[in-house]
């Protein structure tokens, strides 16, 4: 079976354990909705702490509310999406501890797109929603002179910005094959990831900003391709179509998560329970 063959294989198992979950949902609305809208306050209580910080400056690290919004709005919408999507992986390293990881190797479906589907949560969306209502708001609050290249960037920065989330949440899945008990050093660099772009690069150190650049580029889910955007001056001095790479930093995070996730697989050495 070729690539394509596989790739729609995986993405119909996929679909499909993903809908068996969303049915398991639907047979309790009222606690899934409960939980949806106490998911979108929650997430929500980051923006709020934004708005009291903005009550005692006028700009932080020389910008302004509207335009950390902006940052906000892209990092909680793309994070959000590829949380829905494939933020099950985290739990891998339980899975790999008790011994039910092998269940999911003699069932007839790619491994990952199993894990990736496993408990999928449909009360994520409360965090998409928080982040899209604030980038929303953002795009009308922001002063910027809006052009063609503008107006879609946006829309391929959240796209991007969840290929790279999700590329991440892949390679901390296969780091777990390794640790086995993981889980939170994964969780630095996805949930970490997420709160660190809700920032201006300007606030933070060089040796930082250098680092989610070039060694793990989440600089390219928004500060990147935002700066851009906003009419801001870019993280290092990059050049200027650097706001334009994030589909090809996806694609390379993408293809190096799955190199990573096939490595793993093959080093793992079953519990034997």
């Amino acid at each position: 079976m070729g690539e394509t063959g596989r790739l729609r294989e995986g993405t119909r198992a996929y679909l499909l354990i993903a809908a068996m979950w969303i049915r398991s949902t639907m047979t309790y609305r009222t606690s899934f909705v409960l939980t949806a809208v106490g998911n979108l306050a929650v997430t929500g209580l980051d923006f709020v702490t934004l708005v009291l910080m903005f009550a005692q400056v006028d700009t932080l690290g020389g910008w302004t509310l509207p335009e950390v919004a902006f940052l906000y709005g892209l990092s909680v919408t793309s994070f959000g999406l590829a949380d829905l999507l494939i933020g099950s992986a985290d739990t891998l390293g339980a899975r790999l501890r008790d011994g039910s990881f092998d269940t999911l190797l003699v069932r007839p479906a790619p491994v990952l797109a199993q894990v990736a589907a496993d408990r999928f949560a449909l009360r994520r969306l409360g965090r998409i929603t928080q982040g899209a209502l604030v980038l929303g708001w953002a795009l009308c609050a922001v002063h910027v002179e809006w052009t063609v290249a503008k107006v879609l960037l946006v829309p391929v920065m959240l796209v991007s910005g969840a290929a790279i989330f999700g590329a991440v949440f892949t390679a901390g899945a296969a780091f777990q094959f390794l640790a086995q008990d993981a889980a939170e050093v994964q969780n630095a660099f996805t949930y970490g990831g997420t709160t660190l772009l809700q920032y201006p690069p300007t606030v933070f150190g060089k040796d930082l900003v250098r680092g989610v650049t070039f060694v793990l580029p989440l600089a390219f889910v928004n500060w990147v391709p935002g700066a851009y955007v906003l009419g801001r001056p870019y993280p290092l001095s990059l050049p200027g179509w650097a706001a334009f790479a994030p589909p090809l930093v996806a694609a390379g995070c993408v293809a190096l998560a799955g190199l990573a996730w096939r490595a793993g697989l093959r080093a793992y050495r079953s519990t034997g329970s």
